[in-house]
């Protein structure tokens, strides 16, 4: 691992993770390349700020759950590949209901230079520390639909107000949001603005 990166567990502590692309739930329906474990990494400046997130997410009663850190780009070739294979049904469905898996790149959703690559982007919702219940969001990650967009009518007053303490949390500690995903949030500030790795999380 480069030494400016980190498992984001070892440096933000209480944090909970999932790594998606490690396990057999996420849209391609199997391990991705470069997940050989399930951890989650990032950059150490994504660690710093994650920490500050997690502070002020517990003063308003919220846990952090990562889904997905640094992204190998061996991961990202691997999803452009998938993209060409005939369609399967198994993951249609939750993950891209509405369109056609091709389509997941021209709509922004998947990218084939990806900045979780550069390390300093994540993946992540909120859980109520009170009871470990995820915060409801109104649909779950890699949902590739509009109502995954900030703004999308459609969802709940409360699945509204929770992706707003999401971003006004993410925000205030230095990172910008997606537009087109809820969970999905960069540092501003990012160490490797135009570096690509590809060395593989174990």
């Amino acid at each position: 691992m480069n030494d400016d990166f980190a498992f984001v567990d070892e440096l933000v502590p209480g944090v909970r993770w999932d790594a998606k692309y490690a396990t057999w739930d996420n849209f391609t329906g199997k391990p991705v390349d470069g997940y050989q474990a399930n951890r989650i990494v990032g950059t150490k400046a994504l660690c710093t700020a994650l920490d500050g997130v997690r502070e002020k997410a517990e003063s308003l009663g919220f846990g952090l759950l990562l889904w997905d850190g640094y992204r190998p780009q061996r991961a990202v070739d691997r999803f452009v590949d998938w993209s060409r294979q005939p369609e399967d049904w198994r993951t249609k469905l939750r993950h891209y209901p509405h369109i056609d898996k091709a389509e997941m790149f021209e709509r922004g959703y998947v990218a084939r230079k990806s900045g979780h690559t550069r390390g300093s982007t994540v993946d992540l919702t909120l859980f109520h520390l009170a009871t470990g219940e995820l915060a409801e969001m109104g649909g779950g990650h890699d949902l590739m639909d509009s109502i995954s967009h900030h703004g999308a009518p459609g969802i709940t007053q409360v699945e509204a107000e929770n992706r707003e303490h999401l971003r006004s949390i993410m925000e205030t500690c230095g990172f910008r949001a997606y537009e087109c995903e809820w969970w999905h949030y960069t540092l501003a500030d990012e160490p490797y603005p135009a570096t690509y790795f590809d060395f593989p999380i174990t």
